[in-house]
C-alpha cells in the first residue's frame, strides 16, 4: 500500500589479509565473515495528514506501520557468505481504509474506516550471496527476493560487482536489480459496485445519493486495468576514494526504468467539470488514478565524510533526481556521529527535501475529464520536507556482554520527526541489535 515512508537496512563488511608463501608453505587468509551473524530490527512508524490519495486529495492520512525483521549473515567457507533476509511489515490505516468507506453508517474521508482494507501486512523474504577473490579485491554479489501483501506480489533478482584498487583506497560498484510485480486491483468500492451492477446493488441498495442535479451518478470516466504487471529495471554505479586520513568521498548514479501498470487502482480522482455526488459526507468518485505505464528515473549523488578527530565525525549526503514524468528534486542530509566513550556513539541528524510536482498532478477538484493523465497523491506534488533525527550507538568489538552463545556486537536506536510542507508529519522509532555466534 502507498503513503508509507518506507526506510531500508544495508549492512556491508569486509576485511583482508593474505600471506605469500612459497610452494612448501600454507597460504593463511582471514575470513571475510568469521562467524554468523544475526541482526534484529524493529521499527514503529506513525503519521498523519490532510491529503490523502484514496480520497483524491483530502481526508485523513493516518497511518501506523510495525515492522520487525531478521537478517543472518553465514559464512560458507572463507571466501563466501550467504544472508537471508525476512521481514513483516503490519499497519493499519485510516486512509487506505477509505477504499470501502460505505461499512459505516456516516461514510466521511475524515473518519477511519473499519474495512478489511484498513489493515494488511507486507511479508519478505530475501537471499543473497557473495563472493570475495583471495586478494580481497573482488567482491560479486547475486539475490533473489520476494514479498506479498494482499493486492500486491513481487520477486526480484539482481546481482553486483565490486573491484578495490590502490591499497582498497579506491572501490568501484556496479549491480543491477529487477523487480517482477503484479498487482491484483482494488478499486474504490462504489466504482466497482457501479460497474458490477449499475445503481440497482451494492452500496446504492442501502444509502441514498446527494446531488446539485437531478442526472444519475454515472462515472464515465472509469473502467477497470487491463495490465496488472509492473516491471522494473536498474543499473547502478557507485565509486569510492579515500583522499586522506581524514576524508573520504563517493559518487553515484543509478538508471531506473518502470513499465506496466504505474497507477494505484485506488486513488480516486474528483473532476472540477463532472457534478458532484455524495453519500453523507462521503464524495463519489469520478474516476481512478491514470498514469503512464513508463516512468524513468536518473538520480545521482554524493557523499563526503570527514574525521575531524578521535570523538567527532561529520557525514554529508546530497541527491538530484530527474523522471521524466516532470518531477526534479534534492535532498541533503547531514550526520553528525559523536563519540562519547569506546563504546558509546551518539548522533544528531538532519535531511532536507524539495521537488516540483509531476506534470500528471493537480489537487482536490483540479483535473479536468478530458485529460488522459491525472493524479490527486500528493506524493507527486510540489512539497518541501524536514527530517530531524538522534541516534545512540553501543559497540562491542569483543563481544563482552552475550545472550546464551550470542554475543552483543552493536546496538543501535533512533528516533525522527518528518514534516512535510503539504501537511503531512510522521515519527519513526528503529532499532536493530546485532549478534555474533560464539
Amino acid at each position: 500500500m502507498k503513503n508509507k515512508l518506507k526506510y531500508i537496512f544495508f549492512f556491508f563488511g569486509a576485511c583482508a589479509f593474505a600471506q605469500e608463501s612459497d610452494s612448501t608453505e600454507v597460504a593463511y587468509k582471514k575470513r571475510v565473515l568469521e562467524s554468523t551473524e544475526i541482526d534484529f530490527l524493529a521499527s514503529y512508524y506513525k503519521q498523519d495528514g490532510i491529503h490523502s490519495a484514496v480520497s483524491g486529495g483530502r481526508g485523513m492520512e493516518n497511518l501506523t506501520d510495525i515492522t520487525p525483521t531478521v537478517v543472518v549473515a553465514m559464512p560458507l567457507s572463507d571466501d563466501e557468505v550467504l544472508t537471508i533476509d525476512v521481514g513483516v511489515s503490519a499497519y493499519t490505516s485510516a486512509s487506505s481504509g477509505n477504499i470501502n468507506p460505505f461499512d459505516s453508517n456516516t461514510p466521511s474521508p475524515w473518519q477511519a474506516s473499519s474495512g478489511a482494507s484498513a489493515s494488511d501486512q507486507l511479508t519478505s523474504l530475501v537471499g543473497s550471496y557473495s563472493h570475495s577473490s583471495d586478494d580481497r579485491n573482488t567482491v560479486w554479489n547475486a539475490h533473489v527476493s520476494g514479498s506479498v501483501e494482499y493486492d500486491y506480489f513481487s520477486i526480484g533478482f539482481g546481482g553486483g560487482l565490486t573491484k578495490l584498487f590502490n591499497d582498497k583506497n579506491t572501490e568501484l560498484t556496479v549491480s543491477t536489480n529487477v523487480y517482477l510485480d503484479t498487482w491484483k486491483p482494488i478499486y474504490p468500492k462504489e466504482l466497482q459496485d457501479f460497474a458490477d451492477y449499475g445503481l440497482g446493488g451494492g452500496i446504492f441498495n442501502y444509502f441514498t445519493i446527494t446531488s446539485t442535479t437531478s442526472d444519475p451518478y454515472n462515472p464515465s470516466n472509469f473502467k477497470f486495468h487491463d495490465n496488472k504487471n509492473r516491471n522494473s529495471y536498474s543499473l547502478s554505479l557507485a565509486f569510492s576514494q579515500v583522499l586522506g586520513k581524514k576524508v573520504q568521498f563517493s559518487l553515484f548514479a543509478d538508471v531506473l526504468q518502470q513499465q506496466g501498470l504505474l497507477s494505484t487502482p485506488y486513488q480516486r480522482v474528483y473532476f472540477a467539470d463532472k457534478v458532484d455526488y455524495f453519500i453523507n459526507e462521503f464524495q463519489l468518485a469520478d474516476d481512478i488514478e491514470r498514469l503512464p505505464d513508463t516512468r524513468f528515473k536518473l538520480p545521482i549523488g554524493t557523499r563526503w565524510n570527514f574525521y575531524l578527530n578521535e570523538k567527532l565525525t561529520v557525514r554529508t549526503y546530497y541527491r538530484y533526481y530527474w523522471d521524466n514524468w516532470g518531477i526534479d528534486a534534492h535532498t541533503a542530509s547531514i550526520e553528525v556521529p559523536f563519540k562519547i566513550t569506546d563504546r558509546f556513539t551518539v548522533y544528531p541528524m538532519y535531511r532536507y527535501y524539495t521537488q516540483n510536482q509531476s506534470k500528471y498532478f493537480a489537487a482536490y477538484e483540479q483535473h479536468l475529464s478530458t485529460e488522459e493523465y491525472y493524479t490527486s497523491d500528493y506524493d507527486l506534488s510540489t512539497f518541501n520536507a524536514n527530517q530531524y533525527g538522534f541516534g545512540v550507538s553501543y559497540t562491542d568489538i569483543f563481544m563482552g556482554s552475550r545472550i546464551w552463545k550470542l554475543g552483543i556486537k552493536n546496538i543501535d536506536l533512533r528516533y525522527n520527526h518528518y514534516n512535510r510542507s503539504d501537511g503531512l508529519k510522521s515519527n519513526i522509532v528503529s532499532f536493530g541489535i546485532k549478534f555474533v555466534m560464539q
